[in-house]
């Protein structure tokens, strides 16, 4: 596993097949970063399935409203839903949406983010500027490059456990 630098400020994501460690951008995008943290300390990203996954581009989950794998759940509604906490303002930067990267997802609308997040598998950089990129995978991408593919995938992978280092 990677050194962890800032407690606070990463991410363990465990997946079926390992724990991936995602440093937060707290400095770029604070306030995606601070959600992150926040529904991760409620447990509110646990068991949250990937319901969109595309070869060669991203694996998109988070809908912590109808995602969740364990509560009365119905793959067709995962990917419709948030948090109840309000959408956040667009934090766009000039980093680049590269291999790792993780992006804040939203609607049409660039002030619409919540819950929803994707790790692409490649440099996806006609992303850039917008779409808010606000963490990186410094260690697991193995395991997000194994996720189950799909739009929404038959069988999709979860998020087993999501902690803030700090806490682990």
């Amino acid at each position: 596993m990677a050194e962890i630098k800032d407690p606070e400020n990463t991410i363990l994501m465990e997946l079926k097949d390992g724990t991936v460690v995602i440093e937060l951008l707290a400095d770029v995008a604070p306030q995606h970063a601070a959600r992150m943290k926040e529904l991760a300390r409620s447990g509110a990203y646990d068991n949250v399935v990937f319901h969109r996954v595309i070869d060669g581009f991203m694996a998109q989950t988070g809908d912590v409203q109808h995602g969740d794998a364990e509560d009365g759940f119905d793959l067709r509604r995962a990917g419709t839903g948030g948090s109840d906490l309000p959408d956040l303002p667009a934090e766009f930067s000039k980093l680049p949406h590269d291999r790792g990267t993780l992006g804040a997802a939203r609607s049409q609308n660039p002030n619409s983010a919540n819950s929803q997040f994707f790790i692409n598998f490649k440099d996806n950089h006609f992303l850039n500027g917008q779409y808010t990129v606000y963490g990186r995978v410094i260690s697991g991408m193995e395991h997000v490059d194994a996720i189950t593919r799909g739009e929404p995938p038959m069988n999709p992978d979860r998020m087993i456990s999501v902690k803030v280092a700090a806490d682990a």
